[in-house]
């Protein structure tokens, strides 16, 4: 099959509270599914367990390196199989449990996308990963798939289920799949079912059954071929997102830390600043210590992207550039018991800008910390200055300062 092409499988049934019940009826599943060659298999909400209770789910739920976590691995890789858990509960610690949704890839390493039920609130928007199907998100952009593990009432499934999916599928031009609880879990749960994979043009390519009064039970699957070049069909032919008005309407994602890679070399104009000299990365920034201090404290936060002017960066950039300062501003205040800081942008070379590419000078300020407070921007215009003698800071101070401050956002 063509690289484009992926077989996927969808699959859905009625989980209780018997967790190694609904362990054996996820190995049927995945035996159905890798005999049907799908590569990646997309179980429903709750595959785990659905409890009767509140303090039922706090006694069956376990930690993401517990014994089924272990046993949903070792599945994958026996089958050589992705598996997408769609909801599993993670016991995190004695209080907190999140409704998690897990990849497995084939390998057995998985990827933790949490998500909020009645459990604890995840923490952050996990960016698209790269899996057989294509880049796999959990109803969030930039994806080829949208995954949507769920386990909808009867009623609302019955007014909502499929009129969303094909929905979702049709305005994000992805495809959509979505696993789906069936039937009577216990006297006081009855799930929709209809679990089913929807193209970018809204198609419904395989389904599993409906709920239906009196068939309290399902153990399905439905497969179907995944076609990225049919992805980018549909886009080419009515390309929706380049008709958006980004300067009106946008999609803000919650910041959140990205890996700091100690061995790479972060670009600051045509100079480089050392990975472990760098305390916090997001998306489109990071933040760094600085060879030379105007007070002790003053950092920078610069583009990943080498860009000389604020009008040169997109709108994610300057929101991501603005609300990591105030992030590392906040944090600079606290480890510096600093009551107020001077953020600086020297836009251009006019402006006092001596390193063309955008960065943030970030300044805790403390009262009589100057003799006259607007003195700092003539010490922060000759520490900029290229006849400046004074010696850089050695770089071990530099990374010393930076593992500290790591602390505070990692």
């Amino acid at each position: 099959m063509s690289s484009t092409k992926c077989i996927v499988s969808v699959c859905q049934f009625t989980a209780t509270n018997n967790k190694d019940n609904n362990f054996e009826i996820v190995k049927t599943l995945v035996q159905e599914s890798v005999d049907k060659n799908a590569k990646m298999v997309f179980l429903p909400e709750a595959c785990d367990f659905i409890g009767k209770n509140k303090n039922e789910l706090r006694k069956l739920a376990e930690p993401i390196d517990g014994p089924l976590m272990s046993s949903y691995k070792e599945l994958a890789k026996t089958n050589n199989i992705w598996l997408s858990i769609g909801g599993f509960h993670e016991r995190y610690d004695e209080n907190t449990i999140y409704n998690s949704h897990i990849v497995i890839n084939d390998e057995d390493k998985n990827i933790n996308l949490r998500e909020s039920d009645n459990n604890a609130s995840g923490s952050q928007i996990v960016s698209p990963i790269k899996a057989p199907v294509g880049l796999l998100g959990l109803q969030i952009l930039d994806a080829d798939v949208l995954a949507f593990p769920s386990a909808f009432t009867s009623g609302t499934g019955k007014a909502h289920w499929e009129v969303l999916l094909r929905a979702r599928a049709i305005e994000n031009q992805c495809y959509v799949i979505a696993a789906a609880q069936y039937g009577c879990h216990n006297e006081k749960r009855t799930s929709y079912g209809h679990s089913m994979i929807v193209d970018p043009w809204g198609q419904i390519l395989a389904e599993c059954p409906k709920y239906i009064e009196g068939t309290n039970t399902d153990q399905s699957i439905a497969v179907a071929t995944v076609d990225l070049d049919i992805i980018k069909k549909v886009r080419i032919e009515m390309p929706v997102f380049s008709h958006r008005r980004n300067d009106i309407y946008n999609l803000n994602l919650i910041r959140t830390a990205e890996p700091i890679d100690d061995s790479k070399n972060y670009p600051f104009s045509d100079k480089i600043v050392p990975g472990k000299t760098v305390f916090y990365a997001s998306k489109y920034c990071y933040a760094f210590t600085n060879i030379r201090c105007v007070v002790p404290g003053h950092v920078l936060v610069s583009t990943l992207r080498v860009a000389k002017r604020l009008k040169d960066l997109s709108e994610e950039e300057i929101a991501d550039l603005f609300a990591t300062a105030i992030k590392v501003c906040k944090t600079i205040e606290t480890v510096h018991d600093a009551q107020s800081t001077t953020l600086c942008v020297q836009d251009g070379p006019f402006a006092g800008q001596t390193v063309p590419h955008v960065h943030v000078h970030i300044l805790p300020r403390k009262k009589g910390d100057f003799a006259n407070n607007d003195d700092v921007y003539l010490h922060l215009a000759k520490h900029d200055s290229k006849n400046n003698t004074d010696a850089f800071r050695p770089i071990e101070d530099q990374i010393q300062e930076a593992s500290n401050l790591r602390k505070y956002f990692y």
